[in-house]
């Protein structure tokens, strides 16, 4: 196996881990889910602070929302298109939110300059990149451009999933965000 391809396969395996512990993981915990002796954590990972913070970045990262994403069918209604990518990154948004949150309740001080600043922004570009595409089709349907709706979509997705995680259905949302609260006349 490369040390890249090592790299890879601790921080999948670590992340699970880190939701339940937080920081307070060990690396006897660390060796055990990644299948591997202690000693090759030190030999892939400066300490476990950057593991930490790789498995943050990892967390981050959009890929597998974004490549189900880019499988919703264009020529399907906007309101089913955004259903199921609302669904795709509550999922991909909660995951997020449950690492941050418990290594942040583990006693994990923030620390200027992470490697997740530039992740995290990364992240968001290319979520609203694919937001807008599912948007292009009824681009001259739109009351606003298409970045702006796609931009405030995930604004919306955002919000929800740190304060209503029980709250309203992907379906209930994209009905109020297309079609506005208000009754017809």
């Amino acid at each position: 196996m490369s040390p890249g391809d090592r790299r890879d396969m601790i921080v999948r395996s670590v992340l699970p881990l880190l939701i339940e512990h937080g920081a307070a993981i060990t690396t006897s915990q660390i060796a055990k889910a990644a299948c591997i002796g202690e000693g090759t954590i030190f030999r892939v990972f400066k300490d476990k602070d950057e593991l930490i913070d790789a498995c943050m970045i990892e967390a981050l990262r959009p890929d597998a929302a974004l490549s189900v994403i880019a499988e919703i069918p264009l020529d399907q209604p906007l309101e089913t298109r955004l259903v199921e990518a609302a669904e795709v990154l509550y999922a991909h948004l909660q995951r997020m939110g449950a690492v941050m949150s418990a290594l942040l309740h583990s006693g994990r001080p923030h620390r200027r300059g992470e490697p997740r600043k530039g992740a995290r922004k990364e992240s968001m570009d290319a979520m609203r990149t694919a937001i807008a595409d599912l948007f292009e089709p009824e681009r001259d349907s739109l009351r606003v451009p298409v970045d702006q709706a796609a931009a405030l979509f995930l604004s919306m997705m955002m919000m929800q999933a740190r304060s209503f995680p029980d709250g309203p259905t992907a379906k209930q949302l994209i009905d109020v965000f297309l079609h506005g609260a208000l009754e017809a006349e």
